[in-house]
This record gives structure tokens, sequence and C-alpha cells, in this order.
């Protein structure tokens, strides 16, 4: 049997890997006197995807040093976070959490009978936390409240009021779950230095805030449930896991914002303390890792190919994976997978008696829009009015999308500049040259004609989801059918607002960074 870690030890195990402390005296002071007090709160919105190993790793290290740990399912935070959980999803919803991370926790060996889980309906609805949110109410401002949510709660045009009392609940919860710690990622830290704030005018004792680094997702950005191609879902198939992987961003000896070896990083190495790069003997052969440093340092140098980088994260994840599709291969856990997270473009019946009914609900969601680079622009060798442009839409090779851009946008213009793009229409020949998609554009409604193409966010990466306000969790189609007129439906409703920013039905185009507008088009048209 190895002996308890002392102080120091538990101290390292607790704070390897993060980014940031908040109170590191207190906490060890704690350390010396008994184990600490510790919980992870998760709100109960889109489905959990692999990045969620990040935090479970961590809940393994504060374990390992003897931390008392628990972990909340935040389905009242899920409801007021602008109902990411509609009410009549949240119940289930939380029921998969539960399932799907404890799911998690075994895969990576974690003892589940050391762990206390709590939801936050559990106590949040009782008389003593209500009036602890009055208090708490009548103390903060609402510039403070709006700013300590700006990273975690959803960012829109016209805030509702849930998302200001987000932050005070999330401090609240401190106190009601007795911790002496909470632990989350770099995102949360306002809430945190909020909780520090606020929590002493109520009497409460300020808490330590242990951070986590934003892992990079598959496209570069931070992964998120809403963005489809930044991650891979628990439940994804060894077929989706490969696709996913072979399109990650993973360039020959960049190691910023790359997604595969942040996840190595965070997950990989902290559960096994070591990582086997497998390679075919003409190359080298298998090289085993049992420091990060080296393994990043050889990726830098080139030493290590992406693509053998790629093959050996798929072969890892999919032992954390297996056991997890197991589970919910359960005819039980498949009717709840289905009912918290039901399809938006799932096909509904046809009314009886009625004829040309349309079959599928065509929603924003089956629109694969994102932010694309474009990396060259030439005029197209048989169309005057055309462009031929080679763009980056986050995928291993930029493709090619011909534009009738030539009358109103100047070559320089558009060279290098982001743009947007609907990157699931089938390709079709125009003029002999195949085009891969379409960017979107905002068109003036009289004469002369003027058109401008779409602006996302300055700061957006090439491959960013871009999607319509309320309709960010559903996925795209592969391939929109022209038969079907998907695209030239939802077209009819788009339009460009009088303060310039792109809209379907009166509802923003949006990146996680924000608005996507147009430069002066004012009750334009997109197309």
């Amino acid at each position: 049997m190895e002996p308890a870690p002392g102080p120091q030890e538990k101290y390292h195990l607790i704070t390897r890997n993060l980014q940031e402390v908040l109170g590191e005296d207190k906490l060890m002071a704690i350390l010396k006197e008994r184990e600490l007090k510790i919980y992870w709160g998760t709100a109960t919105t889109g489905k959990p995807h692999v990045a969620y190993f990040v935090p479970m790793s961590k809940i393994a290290d504060f374990l390992k040093a003897g931390c008392e740990v628990t972990i909340l399912f935040a389905d009242l935070h899920a409801y007021l976070d602008n109902m990411k959980a509609p009410w009549e999803l949240l119940e289930l919803r939380t029921r998969y959490y539960e399932n799907v991370i404890k799911a998690m926790l075994e895969s990576i060996g974690v003892p589940l009978e050391k762990l206390k889980f709590i939801r936050g309906t559990d106590y949040q609805l009782s008389k003593e936390y209500t009036l602890d949110v009055y208090r708490l109410s009548s103390a903060v401002t609402q510039h403070d409240a709006k700013k300590a949510g700006a990273e975690v709660v959803k960012q829109v045009e016209h805030p509702l009021l849930s998302g200001l009392l987000y932050p005070g609940l999330q401090a609240l919860d401190e106190e009601y779950l007795k911790a002496d710690a909470q632990f989350g990622g770099v995102d949360q830290r306002k809430i945190f230095t909020f909780a520090e704030k606020y929590l002493p005018s109520l009497g409460y004792a300020k808490r330590v805030h242990l951070m986590n680094p934003m892992v990079p997702g598959l496209t570069g950005s931070k992964m998120s449930s809403s963005e489809e191609e930044s991650k891979i879902d628990l439940l994804d198939s060894k077929e989706d896991v490969k696709k996913k992987l072979k399109k990650a961003f993973c360039e020959p000896g960049n190691v910023e914002n790359n997604g595969v070896l942040s996840f190595i990083k965070h997950v990989l190495f902290p559960l096994k303390s070591e990582f086997v790069v497998l390679r075919e003997e003409k190359w080298g052969g298998n090289k085993t890792y049992t420091a990060y440093e080296a393994l990043e340092k050889d990726f830098a140098e080139q030493v290590v190919h992406p693509g053998d980088l790629k093959n050996s994260v798929e072969v890892a994840l999919n032992k954390l994976l297996d056991p997890i599709r197991e589970k919910f291969n359960s005819p039980e856990l498949k009717k709840l997978t289905e009912a918290a997270y039901p399809s938006p473009s799932k096909a509904k019946p046809a009314e009886k008696g009625t004829k040309n009914s349309e079959p599928e609900n065509v929603v924003p969601s089956r629109l694969d829009i994102r932010v694309g680079k474009v990396i060259s622009v030439e005029k197209h060798p048989d169309a005057d009015s055309l462009y031929v442009e080679k763009i980056d839409v986050g995928e291993p090779e930029p493709r090619t999308v011909v534009s009738g851009l030539v009358q109103f946008v100047p070559k320089e213009e558009l060279q290098d500049r982001l743009v947007v793009v609907l990157c699931n229409l089938k390709p079709q020949k125009m003029r002999g040259v195949e085009s891969q998609g379409m960017v979107l554009c905002a068109s003036s409604m009289g004469e002369p004609r003027q058109v401008e193409p779409l602006d996302p966010p300055a700061e957006c990466c090439a491959g960013e989801r871009v999607y319509v306000e309320g309709y960010e969790s559903g996925e795209p189609d592969d391939e929109l059918k022209p038969k079907k007129k998907v695209f030239e439906k939802l077209q009819a409703d788009f339009r460009i607002s009088e303060d310039c920013v792109a809209q379907w039905k009166q509802r923003n185009f949006l990146t996680k960074l924000g608005r996507v507008s147009c430069k002066s088009l004012k009750g334009g048209s997109i197309s």
C-alpha cells in the first residue's frame, strides 16, 4: 500500500496542468490541516464531448490527492443561460449528463464511490437559497453581473434577465455545497472573481479557485458543443472519430492552437503518464514518450508527423470511448439520448389527407456555414464576371469556390479576407470549374446593385461554425439535396438588419465570438 501523499505532493497533484490558481496560500494552509473539499459543476446543455475528459482527468488527480469531490449537475443554470436547455428537456438532459459523466469517469478508472453527485435543483429551490439570491441581487450591480457572465453566458442582442442571475447562483453554490474550492475552465475566471468579491458581503468566506486552460477544438478554436466540426462526440462511431481527426487542424511543426497535441497533454498523459506514437518500421517504428515536453519538441522539429500523431490519438481515444459506447448501446440509454437531444432536422410524418407535405423540418441548423479565409483569388479563365477562389474552411485542403463578384469587389479586397461560406451545397461546375461552396454576401434591393461579402468577427479562425441564434445544437446535412431546395426556402427569410447584422427571421447569424455583419447594406438580402 502506497503511503498517503504529503501536503506538497497533494498541492502538486491538485495544481498540475492548471492555467491559474486563485488563493494558493489558502489552498496550502487547508492541505496542511485536512483534506480539501472541492466541487466541479457542469450546466446540462449540449452533449458532452471528448474535451470533457480534461476536467475528468483533473478529478482523478483530486482524488489521488485525497480531496472530497462533489460533481454538480447544474440543471437550473442550463435553463438560465438563455434557455440553452428548454424546460421540457431539462430533466432528460440532466439524466443524460449523469449517465455519460459517470461512464466517462469509469472509462478512465475513477472510482465513483469516492465522489458525491448532486443536482442544482436539489437545493437551489430551497427557501434559504432563494432568500440568498435576493440578498445577493440587492448588492450586485447590473454591470458586474453582466461582466461576470460575459465568457460563459450566451451573449445575444437582447439578453434575458436570467443571464444576469447566473453568476450569482454559481457563487452561492460554493457556500451551499460547503466547498473549500471550485474547479472550472479559465473562461469562468470572471465568475470566480465575482464570487470572491460578493460572497463576503453575505457573510460567507472566499473560496479557492482552480482553472484549467481552454483546450483547442479540432479546428484550432475552443472545443464547443455547438460547433460540430470542432468536437468529437462521446458516442461518435470509430468511423466518425477517424473522419473528424483526419480533418483536425494539426499543421506540421505548429504547436499553437493544436487540438490534437492539447488532448494528449491534458488527457492522455495525465491518465497514463506516457504516450506511444505509432509508426511503421520504415519511419522509425513506435516511440514511447514519458514526458509531454519531449513529444511537443519532436513535433515542433517535425520528427513526429501529424498523420502518425492523429493515428495514435485515434487508437488511444477509441480505448476511452469503447466502454462509453457499449454502455449507451442499451435500449434504455439509446431512448434517453434520442429524447434528450431530439434532432431538429428529423423527418416529421406527413399529415393525413395532404399532398406534397414537406417531410423535413427546414431549419437553419441544416446549413453547414463556416468562416473561411481567402487564400487566393483569380479571374475565371472562361468568364469575365467570375472569380475562382481558394478558401480555407478548416479542412486539410482549401476549397475551390467560384463567385460572381468581379463587378462588385476588387480582387485585392478579397485576398486574405475572412468570409462566410456555405459548405454543404452539392458541388457544381460553373463554366468548367467545379465550385465547392458559396460565399454568402449582402445585396442591395435597389439599382444600381451593390454586393458586399458578409463579415465574421475579425478574431475568428477558418473553419469556425456560423449558426443562427437559437439553432446552435442541430447537425448540418452532409449535402443539401438540390430537389429539396432547403437552402432556397431558408434564404427567402435571410435579411440584413438596420444595424447591418445578418439575420434569418430576425435571429442573428453568430459565431462563438459574435455577430456576422456587412459593411453598409442595411435592409438588404443575402445570397
